[in-house]
This record gives structure tokens, sequence and C-alpha cells, in this order.
């Protein structure tokens, strides 16, 4: 039945010449599926990329990230662990093979010739043999070498230094003091991110540890044949055993009571969200090929409907149906092959654009490209679809109908109508599944731009910079440097306020400490756990953020030994509920000083729109000792209607005040808020465009379809109308008969998507995954779409001339 080379030869040759026949036809099915093939060949080759592909790392099945919970605490639902977590388990643990911390952070380098900050990372050394990960040149850091080693990534190397081998052995300044550079990392080794350029060495010394601090991530290798669970029971056991061997805070014992580990593989952690922003994607892509192949399929239907008396003439000299099969298969593989070809002709234009669009930190992002394994996909994509397109009007072709030569097509066209019903069917349940998940994203993002984070975001200009020289050794020093600064910043034309904070909205996370409220007994946990920053100048007034008792710090605020403090409302709430805050004190665990609440401002989201408000202290630019902290780099705050244009200006004045300050982490807040949202955004935007594309070709499945009906039935409704049937009868007709299509394909729609946007759940912001008003409107869109497609042919049909439609053949 399948037949021999060469007889698939000459069906390919007969099938080719039939294609060049009908141009149209051709052309129309080829664009189709070259853009769905394309699609889906750009998606897949960021999936393979980013998901599929396993972490460049030894064995990356076995490398796990721990963290902990300690649910009836008042700590995170996920937090990091501390030093002495990382000793015990080293020490005890027999389900790990090795562990390590791991950070990121900017700091700055130093080059005889260049400046910058630049990302870095601290792990401990035992990092690099957890990742069993070697340097290309050079060695790893020891123990010997304490923290005085530093290795580098081969991006750094390649645009520091040109790929010069002799840096290996070399000391720069690195992090505020000078270190040497013992190896070089291969170019694959971007932990714990891609933009990480430097590793510093470092251990950890039992005898050091200050127990207690929950401020590391971890990441271990678990021994062959060991399951996350085994780990996680086994060091939540281990965490038990921490106070009395390490000691630590009041608040340590009850956290570790309730401790429990959390233990995942180490790329489902690395991924994290991007994953199912990903799968969503190329779910979305798919449907959009289904669609793709339902239309050409109908189009194979319809050439096949149109070519019954020719195959049944084939078939009544004798041709078998094996070779009817072969003929009609061969066109659909053709325009497969043709499309394929379009399809990597298309993604290898629109993905650069694409790659730019998508979301910064997408891991492993720089390496996507249009490789073998996306070719392969796009042939493998195009075969299928050729197979699936072929199949049915091949077979259905193969039995011509003999009845149907005589009888005009009537009965034949009621019989054969259900299956490309089916598929109009199903293109309208897939694309209203693509709509109402594209909505829902709509919304989301509509509910975010709408949230209020508690401060400003519209003509705000801010940078840091990190001077570095013998005069500022301490914080009256960091702080006199800063307000003379600010002096200068405010002197700028167009200046309106100037303020500074030590981690800005949107970009920097907080530090935590639990603090003790006057008044009031600490509690088994040892004081309230609150978020903490530093600020000065006008940085309330500058970002809009609300004042709401007593005052914010003034200039005399940051001299050792004036002890005030500013406190936002949720913090005020937790220390004193029922009280004033003003004038009361407040005490960091560990720390001897009593600080003067002064000011209580309002709640800010910190890390981004979806965040509950912190709980924050301001504190300012010196402690109660001149020696207790050094603010070295914040963010400088400018409110000015030149936001976007005032940066050449501060770059400027920078070099006149600090030559030797890289000035980096350049924004303007609106920027910001635009970054904050832009996973959401590039995954609403481009569901948005391929719902529109389903919809469009759901729409001109539709209308082929009917537009094919009626074609075939021109002399039914000739006699209808000669025998009285009026236009708008017959328009009714034809329209009632896609819209009961319509209506089928909008009933399953909703039942697919009832269960498919459940899958978008950690993607919405604002609104439930069944969302009533979200479903309805996207229905009513897909009958108000329906009806359109249906219109057309419709009414075509009311003006058939009844005199020409009796006429015989």
């Amino acid at each position: 039945m399948l037949g021999t080379l060469s007889e698939w030869a000459l069906d390919f040759r007969h099938a080719f010449r039939a294609l060049k026949r009908t141009p149209g036809f051709t052309a129309l099915s080829v664009g189709m599926l070259g853009l769905a093939i394309g699609v889906n060949a750009g998606m897949f080759s960021v999936v393979n990329t980013v998901v599929l592909q396993p972490l460049p790392y030894a064995h990356p099945d076995r490398l796990v990230f721990i963290a902990a919970t300690a649910p009836g605490t008042d700590m995170d639902p996920e937090f990091g662990l501390g030093d002495e977590f990382v000793v015990q388990y080293r020490e005890k643990s027999h389900t790990l093979e090795d562990v390590s911390t791991f950070n990121s952070f900017t700091s700055t380098m130093r080059t005889a010739d260049r400046v910058e900050r630049i990302r870095m990372s601290a792990p401990t050394n035992s990092l690099f043999s957890t990742l069993g990960a070697r340097p290309i040149l050079g060695r790893l850091p020891t123990a010997e070498d304490e923290d005085r080693v530093a290795v580098i990534s081969y991006a750094l190397w390649n645009s520091w230094f040109g790929k010069d081998p002799s840096v290996v052995g070399k000391s720069y300044e690195i992090s505020g003091r000078s270190r040497q550079v013992v190896g070089i990392m291969g170019r694959d080794f971007r932990f714990p991110d891609d933009g990480t350029l430097l590793w510093m060495s470092g251990e950890i010394r039992p005898a050091d540890i200050r127990a207690g601090r929950f401020d590391n991530d971890l990441v271990g290798r678990m021994a062959p044949g060991v399951t996350t669970a085994d780990v996680a029971r086994e060091l939540t056991d281990l965490a038990k055993q921490l106070p009395e061997r390490f000691g630590g805070p009041p608040n340590f014992a009850p956290v570790i009571a309730r401790l429990h580990t959390i233990v995942r593989p180490l790329a489902e952690q690395m991924l994290g969200g991007v994953a199912l922003s990903l799968w969503v994607l190329i779910g979305a892509v798919s449907i959009v090929l289904v669609i793709a192949c339902a239309n050409v399929a109908n189009l194979f239907l319809v050439r096949a409907e149109g070519r019954q008396r020719d195959l049944a003439v084939r078939r009544a000299l004798g041709a078998g149906r094996g070779q009817l099969i072969r003929l009609q298969l061969a066109e659909s593989l053709i325009v497969a092959a043709i499309a394929s070809v379009l399809a990597v002709v298309l993604a290898t234009i629109t993905f650069p654009a694409f790659l730019r669009a998508a979301p910064a930190g997408i891991p492993r992002i720089g390496d996507v490209g249009l490789d073998a394994a996306t070719l392969w996909f796009a042939l493998a994509a195009a075969l299928v679809c050729g197979l699936a397109c072929g199949a049915v009007p091949a077979l259905r072709g193969s039995s011509p109908d003999f009845q149907r030569l005589r009888d005009g097509g009537r009965n034949a066209t009621r019989r054969r109508n259900w299956g490309r019903n089916g598929l109009v069917i199903a293109q309208t349940a897939l694309a209203l599944v693509l709509l109402i998940g594209s909505g829902l994203l709509v919304r989301s993002f509509r509910a975010l731009r709408h949230v209020d984070p508690g401060y400003s975001t519209e003509d705000i200009f801010t940078f840091q910079i990190a001077p570095s020289r013998p005069s500022l050794n301490d914080g009256p020093t960091f702080a006199q440097f800063d307000q003379n600064f600010m002096d200068r910043l405010r002197a700028l034309p167009g200046v309106q306020s100037v303020g500074l904070v030590d981690n800005i909205p949107l970009d920097e996370g907080t530090q935590t400490s639990r603090v003790i409220a006057s008044g009031s007994s600490p509690g088994p946990e040892g004081g309230t756990l609150l978020n903490l920053t530093f600020s000065a100048g006008d940085y309330f007034k500058s970002m809009s953020i609300p004042l709401l008792q007593g005052r914010t710090f003034q200039p005399s605020d940051n001299q050792a030994g004036v002890d005030n403090v500013v406190i936002s409302k949720s913090a005020a709430r937790l220390l004193w509920p029922a009280d004033n805050p003003i004038g009361r004190q407040i005490q960091m665990v560990g720390d001897s000083a009593w600080y003067n609440v002064v000011g209580v401002v309002g709640d800010v989201m910190q890390g981004s729109f979806r965040d509950v408000p912190q709980s924050l202290v301001y504190l300012p630019l010196v402690g109660h000792l001149a020696s207790d902290w050094q603010v070295s780099s914040p963010a400088y705050v400018i409110k000015t209607k030149r936001a976007e244009t005032i940066q050449s200006e501060v770059r400027a004045l920078v070099k006149e005040v600090a030559p030797e300050a890289p000035m980096y982490r350049i924004y303007t807040m609106a920027f910001l808020s635009k970054r904050s949202m832009v996973s959401l955004s590039f995954t609403m935007l481009t569901l948005g465009v391929l719902s529109s594309l389903a919809l469009i070709l759901g729409a001109v499945g539709l209308y082929g379809v009917l537009s094919f009906i009626v074609a075939e039935r021109t002399r039914e409704i000739g006699v209808r109308m000669a025998l009285g049937a009026r236009a708008e009868q017959v328009r009714a007709m034809v329209v009632a008969q896609g819209a009961r299509v319509v209506g089928a394909g909008i009933v399953i729609g909703l039942l697919v998507a009832l269960a498919a946007t459940k899958a978008l759940g950690g993607m919405l912001y604002g609104v439930q995954a069944l969302d009533a008003p979200t479903f309805i409107a996207m229905s009513i869109s897909m009958v108000i779409i329906g009806l359109l497609a249906s219109y057309l042919p419709a009414r075509r049909a009311s003006s058939v001339d009844p005199i020409e439609s009796l006429r015989g053949d």
C-alpha cells in the first residue's frame, strides 16, 4: 500500500505539478504552516536550552538547593541558613557528599586602567567541588588562601583581559582589597546566575561562627541513590543539635525547634518561575500549530471534495486505493517541506527580536540560538504536520463517492461536513483557551499597574557610586561626604529634592534584624523581626513616601551619639499596637544602643509590586559609635522633571567629586517599575500575539468551511429562493450553521480552559484563574468573530441567482 520509492517519486512529481497549478491554495497552506512551525521552532529552542538541557555541572541530577522553613515563628516562609548549618552538614551528613554557601552581589574591581562595579560571589571554597567544576587555567582556592584570592569567569577574562593567560597570578583590587587571581573558569560556569563574573575565596571557621544568622543560600551534592526527601529528613534532624553545639541568641532555639529543611533540585531553584512562563508559551504555540494544521487539513479536505470526479475516474480506470492515498499525501508532504524552509527563514529573521524582548535574568538565555536541535525539530514538526494535514483527506479521497457524481453532491455534503465542522470546532475551542489565558494576564497586568507601592515612580533618577579613598574610613566621614555630595546634586538645574537610601525599592532587598521595643518584653524569640535600611537627606520627600507622624531625618541626625530612627507604619503597629511610637525607643538584638523613634512614614513595597509592604526601620548614616557602620555606596535619589536626561550632568559631577568612584545601577524609578513587570508583560504580550493569531486562523477556518458549504449548496439555495425564500432567510440559515459550529467550540473551549488556566495561577495577580468576567468576555468575543466569519459566505449565498443555480452542469 505504501508503494516503492519509484512510485513515491512519480507521485511527488505529479503532486508538485498539481500544486503549481493552484498557487493560491499552495501559498495559503505553506504560509499558515510555515508561520506556525516557525514560532514553535523558536520557542522549542528557548525551552530546550533553558529548561530541558541539564545544568552544565557534574551529575546535575544530584545537585540540590537547601533552605528552611519554621512554621509558627515570625520567620519568612522560606529562609536561608547560617554558617553553623554548613559546618554541621559538612561534618555529619551521610546523605550529602558536599555542601557550600553561595550568593551574588555587586562590588568594585579595579585594574590599572579600569574600575567598575561587577557582580561577584563570595561562597565557601567547596562550591567548586560541590558543583564538580574545574578551571580551564590556574587552580581553585584552598583553605590556605583564606580570603586573599579570587577566581574569574571566562566572560571577565575575555572582556577585561583579552584572554591573556598571564592574568593568573596577578593581583587586583577586588571588593576593597588586593586579591590574587588564581584561576579562570570555563565558558559554561556561570553560578549562581549568568551575570556573576568573579568568585572570592572564603572558608567558615567554627570558632568564628555567630549562630542565628539565617542568611546563606546553600547548594549540596547528594550521595548516589539518595532522594531529596532523605536529605531533608536527615538535615532537619542535624539542625536540632545546633543550639547545644553553637549556642546562639534567645530566638535561635525556638526557631530551630520548629525548623524543617527544604531540599529541592538545583535546576528547579535556578529556573524559579521562568519554567512556568516558558511552558505556558510553548503550550500556546503548540495550540497555534494545531489550529494551523486543522486549517490546512480543512483546505485539503475541500481540495479532495473538489477532486471527487477526477479521483473516481482514476479509480474506475484501475488505480488502487494506495496509489490515490500516496498521491494526496505527497501533496501535503511537499507543502510541509516548503513550510519547514519558510519556518527556518522566519525564525532566523524574528528570533533576535524575540530574545531582545525576553526579560533579563532567564538562565542561559544568551546560549539560545537556532542550533541543530532546533532545525531537526522544525523538520520533525513539518513531517508530522504533513501527515496530519494529509491523512484524513487522503483516506477520504481514496474512496471516491460515485453516487455523488449522480446526485449533484447534496447528500454527500451532509455526510462529509462533519469532518470539516469538527476541525473548526477544535480550532474555536483552542483559540478560546488562548484568548482566556491572554485575558487573565491582561487583567493581572492592569491590576499591577494600579497597585500603590507606597512611593512614586515618576520623575525620579537614581544611581550609586563607590568612592574609595583613605580619608573615608568611618561612618561620620562617609556621612559628611554624602551630605556634601547631595548639596552639589541639589544645585543641578531642575532638581527639586535629593535623598539617599541604602536599598532602593524594586532593585535591592533589605537586611533583617530582631528589634526590641521599649516598654515591652522581647518574647521567646528575642524581639520582633523587622527589615532595616539606611536613609538621609530628602529621601522620603523625593520618593513621595508620606510622613504620618513626627519628622524625617535632618543633617544633625548623622552624628555619632545622636541615635534617632524613622520607622514605617506597619513596624510601628508591630512594636506598639496601641501606643504612639513617637518618642519611644528600639534596640537591635546584639546592639547595646537604644534608638529614638522620631518619625513614622508609610509602608513601601521593596522587592516588587506583588510583595506585601515591608515593616521597615530607617537608620541614620552614623550609628551610636563612629565605628558602628559605614554606608559606603547608597543609592542617591533625585526628584526632577529631567529624570530621563540628567544622567550626563550627574556623571560629570561624579567625576569632579569622586573621580575614582564607578557610577553604576543608573536607573529611573519608571524603568525599575517597568522592569519589575517585564516577565509578566512579556508573557502577556507573547500570549496575546499568539491568541490573536489563533483567532485569525480560527476565523479563516470557519469562513473557509462555510464558503465551501455555500458553494456546494448553490443549487439547493437557488431552489429555496425560486420557491420564495427571502435573502435575509438564506443569510440567517448560513449564519446559524456557523453559529452552531462556533457554539460547540465555545462550550468545549470553556471546559478545557477551566482546567488549563489553573497553570497560570502563579503568574496571576489580583484575579483568579477561574475569573468569570474574563471567561464571559472572551466567549462573547469568540461569538462575534464567528458571526463575522459566517456573514461573508452568508451574504454571498443570499446573492445567488436562482436561474443560474438551476442550470445543469
